[in-house]
């Protein structure tokens, strides 16, 4: 009798088809002019997006947040702001203040409209569980701010 031995699922599960997931990693790729990540998957070049509950579990919260978090953090606001301007023509950047301590506050305005806002603490563990769950957190915040220009179109294009 042969056994057969299970492959562990890939980190943060199945890699999931979203307009955000791609958006993503064409912000990360747009910064590689050396074509260091041309024959990596989407799923290994942004795979640090995983952070697993026993990874966070690990993950000091004392001192200043690794620049390479921060570096993640402002990719994730990136992707936002296109997804954005995709789908309301209305071009959102995003400023942030952060602490040395890992907090502080993102916004993303377009024109003269704040249209998404948002406190950050324990910026040390940013990352989420699963592909899934990465996804709908920037789907989430995108469609937020594509409501708030709803509201407000005049503010946004002016």
């Amino acid at each position: 009798m042969t056994a057969t031995i299970d492959a562990a699922p890939p980190r943060g599960g199945e890699m999931t088809d979203s307009a955000f997931l791609k958006q993503l990693a064409a912000v990360i790729r747009a910064e590689d002019s050396y074509g260091t990540w041309d024959d990596k998957s989407d799923a290994e070049v942004m795979s640090e997006f995983i952070v697993t509950t026993e990874e966070r579990r690990e993950i000091p919260i004392i001192g200043d947040p690794d620049p390479d978090v921060m570096w993640r953090i402002g990719k994730f606001y990136d992707a936002i702001g296109q997804m954005i301007e995709k789908e309301t023509g209305c071009m959102a950047s995003q400023m942030q203040k952060m602490s040395h301590e890992g907090f502080g506050r993102i916004v993303l305005i377009a024109g003269k409209l704040v249209v998404l806002s948002k406190h950050l603490r324990d910026v040390h563990r940013f990352g989420f569980t699963t592909w899934d769950k990465l996804a709908e957190g920037g789907e989430k915040l995108v469609a937020g701010a594509g409501e708030t220009i709803e509201r407000f179109p005049e503010a946004a294009r002016a």
